[in-house]
């Protein structure tokens, strides 16, 4: 098939590219990008007022299989992120059973392979059983799929145990992921330890709970020369130590998700379970920072730590109620709010939702070079919308975005030679 796509604002980070122009697809693959192609084609997608951009990259999704597929699943989580633009998926291993054995990883690759609407890279666990204690075997994990290491959930809270995964992830080029909390901290907490929590009369969680833990790590980053990614950053105390990571070189990534740069601790005012995320919604002044955070560079990538959940799990008391909410649809549009506030560049943004993820797993970004497999995203960054159950694709329905208009959508992807429309 012979597919133009014409006169969008083509977009691609990892050929610098920015300018109006068409898009040449032939038989799944990019022929060619340039300014009015003509050439003889099976169908012309008008992309005026569009993006037209590589699939993004998101590197934090919960895709609950194996073990909890009643709350979302790989056919289910992949078809969500289709329809949300993300063409690569990076499932973390808190699983049940967890991604702490090379038969898991393997089952989870397959799976995908027969179910999945894009592609999954699994993510295994550094300790076995996320126990903290002995860590698994990275080369074997390497071999059977995974591209990175995390216990996802919980903090390696042992100090030489997290030293020595730094150490031995070196030598098969993998990246930790640290979950930053320290939970001798958080322990109980439900919402952030401010005026709000003091209101509901909840425990509240600090925000050395998280800063403590990001010091520690970036200290044995130092130490080690190991590849670190700090997961869900929340809170302005980590600006100046990131800040004296970069003057020191250490080698790390940070990652931070849309809801801690749109959403406060208020969302929860009322009890409200499907703004109950972990780390919890910070405060007005945690926003600000975060985005200053995005603007100075400090943090490079932005996930969206997808995590489903069911009605039994979140129509319940604040305190039962699991943390956590879904995000894959929402990722691009509530990211690109940041260009619309003029923070960033829509290139500088497609920095943090593809290719910078893409290095941390250690895989090739989609792109729009020549002679690659078409994965291509048409967005309309102007267009209103209202978020219904019926829009959302995932099992789950548990975001606090039900019921808010948002700005932005996914209007067509291209992976290869299909087109899908929404």
């Amino acid at each position: 098939m012979r597919l133009l796509i014409k006169n969008g604002r083509v977009l691609d980070p990892t050929l610098g590219l920015d300018l109006i122009a068409d898009v040449y697809i032939v038989d799944g693959k990019i022929e060619g990008v340039e300014k009015n192609i003509s050439a003889s084609v099976d169908r012309i997608i008008d992309a005026q007022g569009l993006w037209v951009l590589p699939g993004l990259v998101d590197i934090h999704v919960h895709l609950r299989e194996p073990g909890e597929e009643w709350k979302e699943d790989i056919e289910s989580g992949t078809r969500a992120a289709l329809h949300g633009g993300v063409l690569r998926v990076a499932c973390m291993p808190n699983t049940k059973p967890p991604v702490d054995n090379p038969e898991v990883c393997s089952a989870i690759i397959a799976k995908a392979k027969e179910k999945g609407y894009v592609p999954v890279y699994p993510i295994a666990c550094i300790t076995k059983g996320q126990a903290g204690k002995e860590l698994t075997e990275f080369g074997r994990l390497k071999l059977a799929g995974a591209v990175a290491l995390s216990d996802n959930g919980k903090w390696v809270q042992n100090s030489e145990v997290m030293r020595k995964a730094l150490l031995y992830a070196k030598s098969f080029d993998l990246t930790i992921i640290s979950h930053p909390e320290d939970p001798t901290l958080s322990f109980g907490g439900q919402v952030n330890l401010g005026k709000l929590s003091a209101k509901l009369g909840l425990k509240g969680v600090p925000f050395s709970a998280e800063t403590v833990a990001v010091v520690r790590d970036l200290l044995l980053a130092k130490e080690t020369k190991g590849k670190l990614h700090l997961a869900h950053l929340s809170v302005k105390e980590n600006l100046p130590f990131l800040r004296w990571a970069k003057e020191e070189g250490i080698n790390f990534t940070a990652e931070t998700c849309p809801h801690y740069f749109h959403l406060t601790e208020w969302e929860c005012d009322g009890y409200n379970t499907l703004a109950k995320v972990n780390p919890p919604l910070r405060t007005e002044d945690d926003v600000l920072a975060i985005k200053q955070a995005i603007k100075e560079g400090l943090i490079e990538v932005i996930a969206s730590d997808h995590a489903p959940h069911s009605p039994l799990e979140k129509d319940v008391e604040f305190e039962l109620a699991s943390p956590g909410m879904i995000g894959l649809e929402f990722l691009l549009p509530l990211s690109s709010s940041l260009v619309r506030e003029g923070l960033i560049s829509p290139l500088k943004l497609l920095e943090l939702l593809i290719t910078n993820p893409a290095k941390v797993i250690g895989i090739e970004p989609p792109t729009l070079r020549r002679g690659e497999k078409a994965e291509i995203v048409l967005f309309d960054p102007e267009e209103e919308y209202l978020v219904t159950e019926d829009f959302i694709q995932s099992k789950s329905k548990n975001t606090p975005f039900l019921g808010k208009t948002l700005k932005g959508r996914v209007k067509k992807v291209i992976l290869k030679d299909k087109v899908y429309e929404f």
